[in-house]
């Protein structure tokens, strides 16, 4: 039988085209239930509180580079989205005097308008966002070198060179509400991916590359960082891919409740858990992935329940 059309784009996969049972299993979890989901290789943790669930975030940050040497440099890759942790590391490692001289950290992607990389004097460009929030505020003399500062770009192919050269420990990210990490989107509904979408081992292939961005991609991002206006947001961006994102040593992504919904959020922990991974949930495919981690911010995981307003 063949899959039912996306409800939020028909030209395009994403989770509405899944099997039903699948959907209402998810909404039907509890928060106890998504800790419970837990097992070798992926592991469920929630937080109480705004402030330590941040500060365990930024933490991640340290943690990573806390590992790099002369002899193996070492580094986090992070997300915009969430970016409230931002500040914090960098207070953090001005508090602690730590060298980031022989530390990296890697974007996880940037907007792409008229085939190219936005500048950094872009208001929605990642690259700023994260040095304004971070790397501006680290003292001088503990900054990293610039070239340790990694972004993706359509001007080279750097970025994704650099996995193979430095130890990434750690790739940080949040979830969209087209249930990606990074802008690794379900892909259109055409060709050969008409009838079924990419199989997972087909969409692990990718790497580091220009994507057209999915609908709710956009309005998500229009919602998150614009106001509502839509018309500011590239439909296109340069992303982190599978094949980098399974050299790094951990995947963690954070769940603040308020990038994906209580629905969604639930979902890919019940995938992942379940080792059912499937393209048209791009972050169900992490269920092959040797160690991930989700963290909730327990005031974010809402409910599932019919609420009118």
């Amino acid at each position: 039988m063949p899959r039912p059309l996306s409800k939020l784009a028909p030209a395009w996969w994403d989770y509405t085209t899944l099997d039903k049972d699948i959907l209402a299993d998810a909404a039907r979890l509890t928060a106890k239930d998504l800790v419970q989901l837990s097992r070798p290789g992926f592991s469920v943790r929630i937080f109480d509180t705004v402030e330590e669930f941040y500060a365990a975030e930024a933490l991640e940050y340290i943690e990573a580079w806390r590992q790099a040497t002369p002899d193996n440099p070492a580094g986090i890759c992070g997300p915009i989205g969430p970016t409230e942790q931002l500040p914090i590391v960098a207070r953090i490692v001005n508090a602690i005097g730590l060298s980031l001289r022989h530390a990296h950290f890697w974007g996880m992607d940037e907007w792409v308008i008229d085939g190219k990389t936005v500048p950094e004097s872009h208001p929605l460009s990642f690259a700023r966002c994260d040095k304004a929030q971070c790397f501006d505020r680290i003292d001088k003399a503990l900054r990293m070198p610039s070239a340790n500062l990694h972004f993706p770009s359509t001007e080279s192919d750097a970025y994704s060179r650099s996995y193979d050269s430095v130890r990434c420990v750690l790739m940080q990210g949040g979830q969209g509400e087209i249930k990606h990490w990074a802008f690794n989107d379900p892909l259109p509904r055409k060709g050969k991916y008409r009838d079924a979408p990419p199989t997972p081992a087909e969409y692990r292939k990718l790497g580091t590359r220009k994507v057209t961005l999915h609908p709710v991609t956009i309005t998500q991002n229009a919602r998150t960082s614009g106001g509502g206006n839509v018309a500011l947001v590239p439909t296109e961006a340069m992303t982190v891919g599978p094949r980098e994102t399974w050299k790094a040593e951990t995947v963690s992504i954070w769940h603040p409740g308020h990038h994906d919904n209580p629905f969604g959020i639930r979902l890919t922990a019940l995938m992942i858990s379940k080792r059912v991974p499937d393209a048209a949930v791009p972050m169900s495919l992490l269920a092959d992935h040797p160690n991930v981690r989700f963290s909730y911010l327990r005031s974010g995981i809402g409910s599932v329940a019919v609420e009118m307003h």
